[in-house]
Protein backbone atom coordinates (compact mmCIF):
# COMPACT_ATOMS: atom_id res chain seq x y z
CA UNK A 1 0.00 0.00 0.00
CA UNK A 2 1.53 3.37 -1.04
CA UNK A 3 2.42 5.68 1.83
CA UNK A 4 1.22 9.30 2.06
CA UNK A 5 4.24 10.81 0.30
CA UNK A 6 3.97 8.33 -2.55
CA UNK A 7 0.25 9.04 -2.97
CA UNK A 8 0.94 12.80 -3.12
CA UNK A 9 3.74 12.28 -5.65
CA UNK A 10 1.55 10.09 -7.82
CA UNK A 11 -1.31 12.57 -7.67
CA UNK A 12 1.03 15.36 -8.77
CA UNK A 13 2.44 13.29 -11.63
CA UNK A 14 -1.08 12.33 -12.70
CA UNK A 15 -2.06 16.01 -12.84
CA UNK A 16 1.05 16.77 -14.89
CA UNK A 17 0.17 13.98 -17.33
CA UNK A 18 -3.36 15.27 -17.72
CA UNK A 19 -2.18 18.82 -18.39
CA UNK A 20 0.44 17.57 -20.83
CA UNK A 21 -2.18 15.44 -22.57
CA UNK A 22 -4.65 18.34 -22.77
CA UNK A 23 -1.98 20.45 -24.45
CA UNK A 24 -1.33 17.71 -27.00
CA UNK A 25 -5.05 17.31 -27.73
CA UNK A 26 -5.33 21.05 -28.37
CA UNK A 27 -2.42 20.88 -30.81
CA UNK A 28 -4.09 17.95 -32.55
CA UNK A 29 -7.18 20.00 -33.36
CA UNK A 30 -5.32 23.20 -34.27
CA UNK A 31 -2.98 21.69 -36.88
CA UNK A 32 -3.01 18.52 -38.98
CA UNK A 33 0.58 18.95 -40.12
CA UNK A 34 2.27 16.86 -37.44
CA UNK A 35 2.14 13.26 -36.17
CA UNK A 36 0.11 12.66 -33.04
CA UNK A 37 1.57 9.24 -32.26
CA UNK A 38 4.69 7.43 -33.40
CA UNK A 39 5.68 3.88 -32.53
CA UNK A 40 9.42 3.28 -32.49
CA UNK A 41 11.14 -0.09 -32.30
CA UNK A 42 14.51 -0.16 -30.50
CA UNK A 43 14.51 -3.96 -30.26
CA UNK A 44 12.89 -6.53 -32.57
CA UNK A 45 14.01 -9.50 -30.49
CA UNK A 46 11.54 -10.82 -27.93
CA UNK A 47 11.86 -13.25 -25.04
CA UNK A 48 8.45 -14.76 -25.93
CA UNK A 49 6.94 -16.23 -29.09
CA UNK A 50 3.15 -15.71 -29.07
CA UNK A 51 1.72 -17.56 -32.07
CA UNK A 52 -0.50 -14.69 -33.28
CA UNK A 53 2.30 -12.11 -33.24
CA UNK A 54 4.29 -11.13 -36.34
CA UNK A 55 6.30 -8.35 -34.69
CA UNK A 56 9.27 -10.20 -33.18
CA UNK A 57 12.27 -12.40 -33.84
CA UNK A 58 14.73 -14.25 -31.59
CA UNK A 59 18.04 -12.93 -32.91
CA UNK A 60 18.05 -9.18 -33.60
CA UNK A 61 20.49 -6.89 -31.81
CA UNK A 62 19.36 -3.65 -30.14
CA UNK A 63 19.37 -0.52 -32.27
CA UNK A 64 22.28 1.66 -31.03
CA UNK A 65 21.08 4.33 -28.64
CA UNK A 66 22.78 7.07 -30.73
CA UNK A 67 20.61 6.01 -33.68
CA UNK A 68 17.50 5.99 -31.50
CA UNK A 69 18.34 9.50 -30.26
CA UNK A 70 18.53 10.71 -33.88
CA UNK A 71 15.12 9.18 -34.60
CA UNK A 72 13.59 10.73 -31.50
CA UNK A 73 15.01 14.11 -32.44
CA UNK A 74 13.64 13.79 -35.98
CA UNK A 75 10.18 12.97 -34.64
CA UNK A 76 10.40 16.01 -32.38
CA UNK A 77 11.32 18.13 -35.42
CA UNK A 78 8.20 16.84 -37.18
CA UNK A 79 6.14 17.99 -34.18
CA UNK A 80 5.18 14.54 -32.87
CA UNK A 81 3.05 14.58 -29.72
CA UNK A 82 3.50 11.05 -28.32
CA UNK A 83 6.14 8.37 -28.82
CA UNK A 84 5.36 4.82 -27.81
CA UNK A 85 8.25 2.40 -27.56
CA UNK A 86 7.42 -1.19 -28.47
CA UNK A 87 9.05 -4.22 -30.04
CA UNK A 88 9.83 -7.08 -29.92
CA UNK A 89 10.41 -6.61 -26.22
CA UNK A 90 11.83 -3.13 -25.55
CA UNK A 91 12.97 -3.96 -22.01
CA UNK A 92 15.67 -6.11 -23.62
CA UNK A 93 17.32 -2.91 -24.88
CA UNK A 94 20.23 -2.12 -22.52
CA UNK A 95 19.80 1.68 -22.81
CA UNK A 96 16.01 1.95 -22.87
CA UNK A 97 15.98 4.46 -19.99
CA UNK A 98 18.17 6.86 -21.94
CA UNK A 99 15.83 6.63 -24.94
CA UNK A 100 12.85 7.41 -22.72
CA UNK A 101 14.78 10.31 -21.21
CA UNK A 102 15.52 11.69 -24.69
CA UNK A 103 11.80 11.62 -25.54
CA UNK A 104 10.92 13.50 -22.38
CA UNK A 105 13.70 16.07 -22.93
CA UNK A 106 12.06 17.04 -26.23
CA UNK A 107 8.71 17.61 -24.51
CA UNK A 108 6.96 14.62 -26.11
CA UNK A 109 4.86 12.10 -24.15
CA UNK A 110 6.75 8.84 -23.54
CA UNK A 111 4.91 5.51 -23.49
CA UNK A 112 6.02 1.88 -23.38
CA UNK A 113 4.41 -1.39 -24.46
CA UNK A 114 5.98 -4.44 -22.84
CA UNK A 115 5.12 -8.05 -22.07
CA UNK A 116 6.09 -7.32 -18.46
CA UNK A 117 8.28 -10.39 -17.91
CA UNK A 118 11.43 -8.39 -17.20
CA UNK A 119 9.92 -5.95 -14.70
CA UNK A 120 11.46 -5.81 -11.24
CA UNK A 121 11.12 -3.22 -8.48
CA UNK A 122 14.47 -1.70 -9.46
CA UNK A 123 13.54 -1.69 -13.18
CA UNK A 124 10.24 0.07 -12.49
CA UNK A 125 11.99 2.72 -10.38
CA UNK A 126 14.44 3.35 -13.24
CA UNK A 127 11.49 3.88 -15.58
CA UNK A 128 10.08 6.35 -13.04
CA UNK A 129 13.35 8.29 -13.02
CA UNK A 130 13.58 8.25 -16.81
CA UNK A 131 10.24 10.08 -16.97
CA UNK A 132 8.01 7.37 -18.45
CA UNK A 133 4.41 8.57 -18.48
CA UNK A 134 2.45 5.44 -19.29
CA UNK A 135 2.97 1.71 -19.74
CA UNK A 136 0.77 -0.99 -21.23
CA UNK A 137 0.90 -4.74 -20.80
CA UNK A 138 -1.33 -7.05 -22.83
CA UNK A 139 -2.29 -10.18 -20.91
CA UNK A 140 -3.87 -12.86 -23.08
CA UNK A 141 -5.03 -15.55 -20.65
CA UNK A 142 -5.18 -16.59 -17.03
CA UNK A 143 -3.08 -19.72 -17.52
CA UNK A 144 -0.25 -19.92 -20.10
CA UNK A 145 -0.96 -22.08 -23.15
CA UNK A 146 0.46 -22.86 -26.60
CA UNK A 147 -0.85 -19.57 -28.04
CA UNK A 148 0.56 -17.18 -25.44
CA UNK A 149 2.64 -17.20 -22.28
CA UNK A 150 1.45 -13.69 -21.37
CA UNK A 151 -0.75 -15.02 -18.59
CA UNK A 152 -2.11 -13.53 -15.40
CA UNK A 153 -0.68 -16.46 -13.42
CA UNK A 154 2.85 -15.54 -14.53
CA UNK A 155 2.47 -11.75 -14.52
CA UNK A 156 0.41 -11.08 -11.39
CA UNK A 157 3.51 -10.56 -9.23
CA UNK A 158 4.78 -8.09 -11.83
CA UNK A 159 1.49 -6.22 -11.62
CA UNK A 160 1.81 -6.05 -7.85
CA UNK A 161 5.28 -4.54 -8.26
CA UNK A 162 3.86 -1.93 -10.63
CA UNK A 163 1.11 -1.08 -8.16
CA UNK A 164 3.73 -0.59 -5.46
CA UNK A 165 6.45 1.28 -7.37
CA UNK A 166 5.16 2.83 -10.62
CA UNK A 167 4.58 6.58 -10.71
CA UNK A 168 3.45 6.33 -14.35
CA UNK A 169 0.01 5.33 -15.61
CA UNK A 170 -0.46 1.59 -16.14
CA UNK A 171 -3.01 0.09 -18.53
CA UNK A 172 -3.69 -3.63 -18.74
CA UNK A 173 -5.09 -4.79 -22.06
CA UNK A 174 -6.89 -8.14 -22.25
CA UNK A 175 -8.02 -9.76 -25.48
CA UNK A 176 -10.70 -11.90 -27.07
CA UNK A 177 -10.72 -13.79 -30.38
CA UNK A 178 -7.78 -15.10 -32.37
CA UNK A 179 -7.26 -18.45 -30.62
CA UNK A 180 -7.87 -17.32 -27.02
CA UNK A 181 -9.34 -20.46 -25.49
CA UNK A 182 -11.51 -18.96 -22.73
CA UNK A 183 -13.15 -15.55 -23.32
CA UNK A 184 -13.88 -15.30 -19.58
CA UNK A 185 -10.16 -14.80 -19.00
CA UNK A 186 -10.49 -11.23 -20.29
CA UNK A 187 -12.91 -10.38 -17.49
CA UNK A 188 -10.69 -11.95 -14.83
CA UNK A 189 -7.71 -9.95 -16.10
CA UNK A 190 -9.67 -6.70 -16.39
CA UNK A 191 -11.08 -6.94 -12.88
CA UNK A 192 -7.65 -7.68 -11.45
CA UNK A 193 -6.25 -4.60 -13.22
CA UNK A 194 -8.90 -2.36 -11.68
CA UNK A 195 -8.37 -3.95 -8.26
CA UNK A 196 -4.71 -2.91 -8.43
CA UNK A 197 -5.58 0.66 -9.42
CA UNK A 198 -4.80 0.39 -13.14
CA UNK A 199 -6.99 1.10 -16.15
CA UNK A 200 -8.29 -1.78 -18.23
CA UNK A 201 -9.00 -2.14 -21.94
CA UNK A 202 -10.03 -4.99 -24.21
CA UNK A 203 -8.78 -5.72 -27.71
CA UNK A 204 -9.70 -8.10 -30.49
CA UNK A 205 -6.74 -10.13 -31.66
CA UNK A 206 -6.01 -9.58 -35.34
CA UNK A 207 -4.74 -12.08 -37.87
CA UNK A 208 -1.25 -11.94 -39.38
CA UNK A 209 -2.21 -9.00 -41.60
CA UNK A 210 -3.91 -7.03 -38.84
CA UNK A 211 -7.33 -7.76 -40.27
CA UNK A 212 -10.80 -8.46 -38.89
CA UNK A 213 -11.62 -11.58 -36.88
CA UNK A 214 -15.38 -11.71 -36.10
CA UNK A 215 -16.25 -12.85 -32.57
CA UNK A 216 -18.53 -15.68 -31.52
CA UNK A 217 -21.55 -15.14 -29.26
CA UNK A 218 -19.71 -15.74 -25.96
CA UNK A 219 -16.74 -13.65 -27.08
CA UNK A 220 -19.05 -10.75 -27.97
CA UNK A 221 -20.77 -10.99 -24.57
CA UNK A 222 -17.44 -10.84 -22.76
CA UNK A 223 -16.26 -8.05 -25.05
CA UNK A 224 -19.25 -5.83 -24.19
CA UNK A 225 -18.91 -6.60 -20.49
CA UNK A 226 -15.24 -5.61 -20.69
CA UNK A 227 -16.15 -2.36 -22.46
CA UNK A 228 -18.22 -1.47 -19.39
CA UNK A 229 -15.02 -1.69 -17.30
CA UNK A 230 -13.17 0.81 -19.50
CA UNK A 231 -14.51 3.97 -17.87
CA UNK A 232 -11.10 4.68 -16.35
CA UNK A 233 -9.22 3.95 -19.56
CA UNK A 234 -7.14 6.49 -21.44
CA UNK A 235 -7.85 4.61 -24.72
CA UNK A 236 -11.59 4.15 -24.55
CA UNK A 237 -12.26 5.91 -27.86
CA UNK A 238 -12.56 2.61 -29.69
CA UNK A 239 -16.21 2.26 -30.74
CA UNK A 240 -14.99 0.99 -34.10
CA UNK A 241 -14.24 -2.33 -32.40
CA UNK A 242 -17.98 -2.85 -31.94
CA UNK A 243 -18.23 -3.40 -35.70
CA UNK A 244 -15.16 -5.63 -35.69
CA UNK A 245 -16.81 -7.79 -33.03
CA UNK A 246 -19.72 -8.30 -35.44
CA UNK A 247 -17.55 -8.86 -38.48
CA UNK A 248 -18.62 -5.57 -40.04
CA UNK A 249 -16.30 -3.15 -41.87
CA UNK A 250 -15.72 0.38 -40.61
CA UNK A 251 -16.04 3.50 -42.72
CA UNK A 252 -13.28 5.82 -41.52
CA UNK A 253 -10.34 7.88 -42.72
CA UNK A 254 -7.10 6.22 -41.72
CA UNK A 255 -4.38 8.86 -41.24
CA UNK A 256 -1.50 6.39 -40.98
CA UNK A 257 1.69 7.79 -42.45
CA UNK A 258 0.65 11.25 -41.27
CA UNK A 259 -0.93 11.44 -37.83
CA UNK A 260 0.39 7.98 -36.95
CA UNK A 261 3.87 6.71 -37.85
CA UNK A 262 5.37 3.26 -37.27
CA UNK A 263 9.17 3.36 -37.37
CA UNK A 264 10.74 -0.07 -37.58
CA UNK A 265 14.16 -1.05 -36.26
CA UNK A 266 15.66 -0.15 -39.67
CA UNK A 267 14.39 3.42 -39.34
CA UNK A 268 11.75 3.16 -42.07
CA UNK A 269 8.33 4.79 -41.72
CA UNK A 270 5.40 2.38 -42.26
CA UNK A 271 1.63 2.79 -42.00
CA UNK A 272 1.48 0.45 -38.99
CA UNK A 273 2.86 -2.78 -37.59
CA UNK A 274 0.59 -4.81 -39.87
CA UNK A 275 1.30 -2.84 -43.06
CA UNK A 276 5.08 -2.76 -43.03
CA UNK A 277 6.43 -1.88 -46.44
CA UNK A 278 4.20 1.14 -47.07
CA UNK A 279 5.45 3.81 -47.65
CA UNK A 280 8.80 2.54 -46.25
CA UNK A 281 10.52 5.93 -46.43
CA UNK A 282 13.58 6.44 -44.18
CA UNK A 283 12.59 8.57 -41.21
CA UNK A 284 15.52 10.94 -41.73
CA UNK A 285 14.09 11.76 -45.18
CA UNK A 286 10.47 12.03 -44.04
CA UNK A 287 9.09 15.54 -44.52
CA UNK A 288 5.92 17.57 -44.14
CA UNK A 289 5.21 16.75 -47.79
CA UNK A 290 5.09 13.05 -46.91
CA UNK A 291 2.78 13.78 -43.98
CA UNK A 292 0.43 15.83 -46.18
CA UNK A 293 0.41 13.19 -48.91
CA UNK A 294 -0.40 10.32 -46.57
CA UNK A 295 -2.95 12.41 -44.69
CA UNK A 296 -4.99 12.58 -47.90
CA UNK A 297 -4.30 9.02 -49.08
CA UNK A 298 -7.05 6.44 -48.61
CA UNK A 299 -5.82 3.14 -47.16
CA UNK A 300 -7.42 0.08 -48.77
CA UNK A 301 -6.90 -1.99 -45.60
CA UNK A 302 -8.86 0.46 -43.40
CA UNK A 303 -12.37 -1.10 -43.46
CA UNK A 304 -11.22 -4.32 -41.74
CA UNK A 305 -8.40 -2.91 -39.65
CA UNK A 306 -8.08 -3.90 -35.98
CA UNK A 307 -5.06 -1.71 -35.13
CA UNK A 308 -6.81 0.38 -32.49
CA UNK A 309 -4.07 2.94 -31.87
CA UNK A 310 -4.27 4.10 -35.50
CA UNK A 311 -8.01 4.51 -35.29
CA UNK A 312 -7.82 6.40 -31.99
CA UNK A 313 -5.38 8.87 -33.53
CA UNK A 314 -7.39 9.24 -36.73
CA UNK A 315 -10.54 10.14 -34.80
CA UNK A 316 -9.14 13.66 -34.35
CA UNK A 317 -9.58 14.27 -38.08
CA UNK A 318 -12.62 12.14 -38.84
CA UNK A 319 -14.73 15.06 -40.04
CA UNK A 320 -12.22 16.90 -42.23
CA UNK A 321 -10.09 16.48 -45.35
CA UNK A 322 -11.70 13.65 -47.38
CA UNK A 323 -9.24 11.16 -48.78
CA UNK A 324 -8.61 9.81 -52.27
CA UNK A 325 -7.25 6.44 -53.44
CA UNK A 326 -3.48 6.21 -53.41
CA UNK A 327 -3.13 6.61 -57.19
CA UNK A 328 -5.29 9.75 -57.21
CA UNK A 329 -4.24 11.58 -54.05
CA UNK A 330 -2.54 14.85 -54.84
CA UNK A 331 -0.44 17.17 -52.74
CA UNK A 332 -2.15 20.08 -51.06
CA UNK A 333 -0.95 22.18 -48.16
CA UNK A 334 -3.03 21.40 -45.08
CA UNK A 335 -1.48 23.90 -42.68
CA UNK A 336 1.83 25.33 -41.63
CA UNK A 337 5.23 24.48 -43.07
CA UNK A 338 8.38 22.50 -42.46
Amino acid sequence: MPDFRQRVRRAWKSLQRELHGAHMVTRAFVSTDHPLLAHIIPMRRCNLACTYCNEFDDFSKPVPSSTMFERVDKLAHLGTSVITISGGEPLLHPELDQIIGRIRQTGMVAGLITNGYLLTADRIQKLDRAGLEWLQISIDNVQPDDVSKKSLKVLDKKLQLLAEHADFHVNINSVVGGGISDPQDALTIGRRALELGFSSTVGIIHDGQGQLQPLGDEERRVYHEMKALEKRSFTRINAFQDNIALGRPNNWRCRAGARYLYICEDGLVHYCSQQRGYPAVPLEKYTRDDIRREYLTEKSCAPHCTVSCVHQVSIFDSWRAPQEPANQASFVQISGGD
